[in-house]
């Protein structure tokens, strides 16, 4: 009897090791498949490689100089050597009135922006949905989007052409007696000018994407839908928008996220004409103060402080999205 349970010991002893053995060539074996598979499709790797080296090169490692923001910073004596203040800069952010101003300028115009700009083209891609001639539908979308590839510089240019102080409008005013009108050096109506530009130049890309969330509905649908006797405004109602939610909800994720991003070169452009007061965001703000002024441990505060709020707002609106059954980005 004590024979056969010391052989049963010795056996299960022996098999202890036999199956971590057995376990470690098994994972030696992954590992090996791993990297066969990833020599294997090399070719792809090398072709992610490009976009890769530019997040990293350009995204994150510029997150280090962040360090500034907490630092009394000068060129000359580099990070080593500037003097640690702390968060006497975040301090000094809060207290200045020109930061106050950029920061409502840039809400005012992001608010302007989101509820006009962004439905745009949604409702360019809903009416060229509608339109039954193909030719006259692609027509309409390469018109609305060759704007899209024209630089700001010259986008202020016909702008001004058209709506300055020697522009077409100004002209057609002065010849039926009214006298001449430069729209685009007015404060007060500065904000919606920078949001019909951002319309005008942006609203064929746009389309694009909500065009082909409505090219991917099922025609079935509207088949059946028509069937039952629903117009057009009710198939687009209960079978177009929703079928374009899942796009909509994540292009709006993204866009709260850069809510604090108004458009750097347009504003710079058009700020002289119109002045600081109505045309200061926190983009400029940053450009003025540490580029142009050389306090640079106040700016950099500013646009730390404003890429913390505009990962709080994405998360943010990434959980609203998931809490009303929309699908979020993360």
């Amino acid at each position: 009897m004590t024979s056969s349970v010391d052989t049963e010991e010795r056996s299960s002893a022996s098999a202890a090791p036999a199956s971590d053995s057995a376990l470690r060539p098994t994972a030696t074996r992954r590992r090996a498949s791993l990297w066969r598979r990833i020599y294997r499709e090399r070719s792809i790797y090398v072709f992610i490689l490009p976009g890769l080296l530019f997040f990293l090169i350009f995204a994150y490692l510029p997150l280090l100089g962040n360090i500034v923001a907490f630092q009394d910073y000068s060129p000359y004596l580099g990070v080593t050597g500037s003097r640690f203040v702390g968060f006497d800069n975040f301090a000094s952010i809060f207290q200045d009135p020109e930061v106050i101003q950029a920061l409502v300028n840039t809400l005012i115009i992001s608010f302007l922006q989101i509820a006009f700009a962004f439905p745009a083209p949604i409702l360019l891609a809903l009416f060229l949905n509608s339109l039954v001639s193909d030719r006259l539908k692609r027509t309409i979308q390469t018109i609305v989007y060759l704007p899209h590839f024209i630089s700001w510089v010259v986008v202020i240019s016909i702008w001004q052409k058209i709506l300055g102080g020697a522009g077409l409008v100004s002209q057609i005013s002065e010849q039926i007696g009214l006298g001449a009108i430069n729209l685009m050096s007015n404060p007060e109506l500065f904000k919606i000018l920078v949001t019909s530009q951002v319309i005008w130049k942006d609203i064929g890309w746009g389309t694009i994407i909500f065009f082909a969330a409505i090219s991917a509905i099922p025609t079935e649908l509207y088949e059946a839908a028509a069937a039952d006797g629903a117009g057009s405004w009710r198939r687009i109602w209960h079978i177009t928008l929703p079928g374009m939610m899942p796009v909509i909800s994540i292009l709006l994720i993204l866009t709260v996220g850069n809510t604090l991003t108004v458009g750097f070169e347009q504003l710079l452009l058009q700020q002289p004409a119109v002045g600081a007061a109505a045309a200061q965001v926190l983009d400029t703000f940053v450009y003025f103060r540490g580029i142009a002024g050389g306090d640079w441990g106040v700016s950099t505060a500013a646009g730390l402080l404003k890429g913390v709020i505009a990962t709080a707002l994405v998360l943010g609106a990434n959980w609203l999205a998931k809490r009303m059954g929309g699908e979020g980005v993360i």
